[in-house]
């Protein structure tokens, strides 16, 4: 039986930051039933481990909620608010894994998310895209991941019906994930 390393073409063991100006975290919404709302997160900061038998990894990951982003500012202005993400009591979103299992197509990575000061396990969907150099002689690692929360499990309630039935905005959120990291110190170095 191969080892999961041998699967990860160029893997590198060590300790990766999150580049933020070369990853994001977007997430869909439905909206008035008919619709969805595509926003991302422009801030975000983070380090993997990537150990030396990849299912030993981990990843730790912080949001600025306040760098949220849907094309509509006022709209923006409400998700801030005391109506949804509350930032002035909580700021930022984390995500902190707590294991990662290998799937039939890539990895699932256990973990918790705190969001609206309420921690639940969010598992994601993990593509390791690839390692790399970089033209400034570093090296570089994508991933894709996706997973999907429901806002009510996380105390964000706010509901605003619409006539006919139905509300403003729905409660599950799609979540979709890219990251690109730099190597910031091999293992055993």
């Amino acid at each position: 039986m191969s080892t999961t390393a041998v699967e990860i073409p160029g893997y590198v063991a060590g300790t990766w930051k999150i580049d933020p100006v070369h990853s994001d975290v977007a997430f869909t919404v439905r909206h008035m039933m008919v619709s969805k709302v595509r926003g991302h997160f422009t801030r975000l900061e983070g380090e993997l481990f990537l150990a030396p038998d990849p299912l030993d990894s981990s990843v730790t990951a912080t949001i600025d909620l306040s760098s949220i982003d849907t094309n509509n500012p006022t709209r923006d202005d409400d998700l801030r608010s005391s109506n949804y993400l509350q930032i002035e009591t909580h700021p930022d979103m984390t995500y902190r894994s707590t294991g990662l299992r290998h799937s039939e197509d890539g990895f699932d990575v256990d973990g918790e998310l705190t969001l609206h000061g309420v921690t639940r396990q969010v598992p994601l969907t993990l593509d390791v895209n690839g390692f790399g150099p970089d033209p400034y002689g570093g090296t570089r690692a994508g991933f894709s991941a996706t997973a999907e929360i429901n806002r009510k499990d996380f105390g964000i309630t706010t509901e605003i019906p619409i006539d006919g039935g139905g509300v403003v905005v729905g409660d599950k959120i799609q979540i979709f994930i890219e990251i690109e990291a730099v190597l910031v110190e091999p293992a055993g170095a």
